[in-house]
Parts: C-alpha cells; sequence; structure tokens
C-alpha cells in the first residue's frame, strides 16, 4: 500500500503536465524541459548538503538516469513535432503496458499472470478511449515516421522504471543528479537545435510549478514506489495518468463531461483493481 501510494502521488503529478504544457506552448520544448529538470533537481540539495555521499553513486547508474529522464523526453518532444500529437502521445502512452509486460524480462524472480496481461490490456484501452475521446479536430490518420520515436520513448521509459531495480541500491536523491545532468544535456539540444527566446515572469512561474511538480517531485515518488512495490501493479496503476490529464484538461478548458471519459473511468478505474489485486 505505500508503494502505491508513492505511485498515486507520482500519476497525480504528472496528470497536471499537459496543463501545464498547455500553458507554455509557446516555449521550445528542450527550453521547456531543460529548466524544469533543473528546478527539479534542486529537490534534492537540502539532502545532498546534509549529506554528499548521496550522489556518490556508480557511472553506470547515473547513465541509466539520464537514459530514463532525457532519452525520454528528447524522443517524446521529436515525436510531437513529427505525428500528430494525439496519436502520438496515445503511442507513448504504451510505457505502463510495457511495465507489465516486460517485467518478467528485466526482473529475476517476476512472473507474469494471466490477470496482469487482462489488466494491462483493460487498463490501455481505458487509456486509449480517454485520449482519443478528448480530441478537438486534431488531424490524424495515415503513417508519420514520429510515431517511431513515440513507441521508443515509451520503451525507454517502462525499461529504466524496471532496471532501477536491477542496479545497485541508490538514494533516492540521486535522482536530482539525474534531473541535473537531463537538465543540462535538454538545454544543450536547446542552444543546438531551438531559436533563443524571452520568458516572461508567468512563464517562469509556470516552469518552476513544471519543475516542482511533474519534472521533479514526481520522479522521486515514483523512485520511492518502484523501490518498495511491485513493478506490475505500479505499471497497471499508471493508466491514471491518461485519465487525470484528460480530465485536468477538460476542467481548465471548462468542457462538460463526456462518455468516452465516463467509460475511460471505469475501465480504467478497474484495471488497477484487478492488477493490484493479482498475486
Amino acid at each position: 500500500m505505500p508503494a502505491n501510494l508513492y505511485a498515486l502521488g507520482a500519476i497525480a503529478l504528472w496528470a497536471s503536465l499537459a496543463a501545464l504544457g498547455v500553458s507554455l506552448r509557446h516555449v521550445p520544448p528542450f527550453l521547456l524541459t531543460g529548466v524544469a529538470l533543473l528546478v527539479g533537481s534542486l529537490l534534492a540539495l537540502p539532502f545532498v548538503a546534509r549529506d554528499r555521499r548521496l550522489w556518490r553513486i556508480p557511472a553506470g547508474t547515473l547513465l541509466l538516469g539520464v537514459y530514463g529522464l532525457f532519452g525520454f523526453h528528447f524522443l517524446l518532444f521529436i515525436a510531437l513535432r513529427h505525428a500528430p500529437p494525439v496519436e502520438a502521445n496515445l503511442v507513448n502512452y504504451l510505457w505502463p503496458l510495457f511495465m507489465v509486460v516486460l517485467a518478467p524480462l528485466f526482473l529475476r524472480g517476476v512472473k507474469l499472470r494471466a490477470m496482469h496481461v487482462a489488466a494491462a490490456l483493460l487498463g490501455f484501452a481505458g487509456a486509449a478511449i480517454a485520449i482519443l475521446g478528448a480530441r478537438t479536430g486534431s488531424a490524424g490518420g495515415g503513417w508519420a515516421w514520429g510515431y517511431l520515436p513515440a513507441l521508443a520513448s515509451a520503451f525507454i521509459w517502462a525499461s529504466y522504471s524496471l532496471l532501477t531495480k536491477r542496479v545497485a541500491p541508490f538514494p533516492t536523491a540521486a535522482i536530482g543528479l539525474f534531473g541535473l545532468v537531463s537538465g543540462v544535456l535538454s538545454l544543450l539540444c536547446h542552444w543546438a537545435l531551438e531559436p533563443s527566446v524571452a520568458l516572461s515572469g508567468r512563464d517562469w512561474a509556470l516552469i518552476a510549478v513544471m519543475g516542482l511538480g511533474p519534472l521533479g517531485a514526481a520522479f522521486f515518488l515514483w523512485d520511492k514506489a518502484l523501490k518498495l512495490g511491485d513493478a506490475r501493479q505500479i505499471g497497471v496503476l499508471s493508466y491514471l495518468t491518461p485519465l487525470g490529464s484528460t480530465a485536468l484538461l477538460m476542467l481548465v478548458s471548462g468542457r462538460a463531461l463526456s462518455w468516452s471519459i465516463g467509460l475511460a473511468a471505469a475501465m480504467i478505474i478497474g484495471a488497477a483493481v484487478l492488477g493490484t489485486r493479482a498475486k
């Protein structure tokens, strides 16, 4: 139960990412990611100031952290540029399904039960309905090469989440170092690939909220959940992310609840209950 509560905390924060992203859609994505990750890394500084050994981790562990935080966002933003955003986002939300079905390949002693597969498929179907049901005239249809990096980003986050349970134990405060290095790499990408822009005071405030929340505290909560819990159950709970994200966007935009969102809620909550009961 504590692990699931940590996971739900991370999921709640990630649900706000889309609404914040809409408010900051005029900010180049690598600049937005880089600054937000650097802000998020600040959360670890009080702990590191008391004990600098918290950031003394093996190089392989640091590479895994950068692989997860930087690799996921890099490929996701590439996908959103070269494929219809709604469909690319849907492909990216394969990562909870990957977490469930890939757990036996990455983790020793973990077996995939029929109930886990059923819960994963039910949750993915609910996520698909939640996202596609919120479409507002976006252009879709047809093949776009941007779906490939969207699929790769889903695999990266799922494999990163599972591999953190394979490496030597590291303190959760090390997530701040992952964010620091990933943020610097993102800013280098901004310098190399994107035009420079001037940010307003409102932009800085929203980026700070994003950095402290979905690109900061959420990573620490997620790491804590993975250290304490069952990756298969946590993967199923992750299907609440697209539902929460869509619901918050509807609240911000003033849209009424639709039948598709209601159906998605029932399917996703059912999948979460089914998956957490599976042994």
